[in-house]
């Protein structure tokens, strides 16, 4: 009888321990589907993560690849002379101007452009398109000329309000800021020897904001900010 008594309580016993391991491979296999699912979406085109999201708002790359982000915003603030730039880099592009007087007799170095917004930069652009109209070129050849100098609407850093195009009193400044911009976060953006990897010819004038640590890397080791970013 106690045989008897005992055998349905051990095969109860035997149940429960044959359920556990596959209740935890059950939960085990659920995880593993919801992690491939993550990560395949993650992957899709249309999700994968901005520049400012994997790198910070100073390193976005904006060229004539990589146009601006719809809806992109900035704070702006003004310098002496009336430009705007991104708030944020107020401060150290004032660091940098002042810095650069003395390689520019005495004076500091003037903001000619700023921030501009989409239809200041269509302005720009049409001006450069028409000055190569006027000189015969057809509106294709126009427009390929145009694009090395001025960058088409929605790809030109000016909108983004971190980038500057300087004047100076002497041509010098511009070999200063090339040693020393990156002192104050910026960097000389569009190298001569770079144009097939920024896609603009060489601007000596143009410096945009990067950050500190950034800006001192790049000049140490050369790179333009594609490089810089992999691209």
């Amino acid at each position: 009888m106690t045989g008897n008594t005992m055998e349905p309580e051990r095969r109860a016993r035997r149940g429960r321990a044959q359920a556990l391991p596959r209740a935890l491979w059950t939960v085990s296999l659920a995880l593993l589907v919801f992690i491939v699912l993550a990560v395949g979406l993650a992957l899709l085109p249309g999700e994968r993560p901005s520049y400012e999201d994997s790198a910070g708002w100073n390193l976005r790359l904006v060229n004539r690849w990589n146009p601006i982000p719809e809806g992109y915003t900035v704070n702006l603030r003004e310098l002496p002379g009336g430009e705007k730039v991104d708030e944020r880099v107020y401060e150290s592009l004032m660091e940098m101007l002042e810095a650069a007087k003395e390689g520019n007799w005495g004076e500091a170095p003037r903001v000619i452009s700023g921030y501009r917004t989409e239809e200041e930069q269509r302005g720009f652009y049409d001006d450069k398109v028409n000055e190569y109209l006027a000189q015969g070129y057809s509106e294709e050849g126009a427009k390929a000329e145009a694009v090395k100098w001025v960058a088409v609407p929605g790809t030109s850093e000016h909108q983004l309000g971190l980038a500057v195009d300087l004047e100076g009193e002497t041509y010098d400044v511009f070999f200063w800021l090339q040693e020393n911009s990156y002192k104050y976060g910026f960097i000389f953006r569009y190298p001569g020897d770079k144009t097939d990897l920024t896609g603009t010819a060489e601007e000596v004038w143009h410096y945009r904001y990067v950050g500190a640590k950034a800006a001192k890397e790049m000049h140490e080791r050369g790179l333009c900010l594609e490089e810089y970013l992999g691209q």
